[in-house]
Formats: structure tokens, C-alpha cells, sequence
């Protein structure tokens, strides 16, 4: 079975419209997760707990999408990036 790790990650944005982070060096990372399903479940969480701050976001990070190089079109496999 291929494994599926997701990361889920988030902060304060410049702007609500966009996803340029305020202060990367202040981005909270709240975990890998081994599926898409607790990564979701996670993300929820920390997405409900700021849902009253217009500037924080969070985020999955499909991380197996990066690592698949046998995959044609993954950045793994793109050796020109």
C-alpha cells in the first residue's frame, strides 16, 4: 500500500485574499498525518478555532505528491524546478 502524508500547516496571512504568509517564521505547524482523512479532521479543527480571525489560514500539503518521481507531472520529477 503507498502511503499518503499530508501537512497540515497554517498562519497569519498579509491578506485574506491571498496565501503570502505575514511572518513565515510564525507558521504553526500542526502535523503529518498518514491520510487524507485525519489531515482533513485536523485541519477542520485548527480552521474552526480561528474561524473569527479574517487573516489566519490553514492548509493540507499533499507531501506524497512531491515524492512520487516515478509519477509523469510531479514535482519530484521535474528535475528542472
Amino acid at each position: 500500500m503507498t502511503q499518503r502524508l499530508h501537512l497540515v500547516y497554517g498562519g497569519e496571512l498579509v491578506t485574506p485574499a491571498g496565501t503570502e504568509f505575514k511572518d513565515p517564521s510564525a507558521i504553526h505547524m500542526v502535523g503529518m498525518f498518514p491520510d487524507y482523512a485525519t489531515a482533513y479532521t485536523a485541519w477542520k479543527a485548527e480552521a474552526q478555532r480561528t474561524v473569527d480571525d479574517a487573516h489566519m489560514r490553514y492548509f493540507i500539503a499533499h507531501l506524497h505528491r512531491l515524492t512520487e518521481e516515478s509519477e509523469p507531472g510531479s514535482a519530484a520529477a521535474d528535475t528542472n524546478r
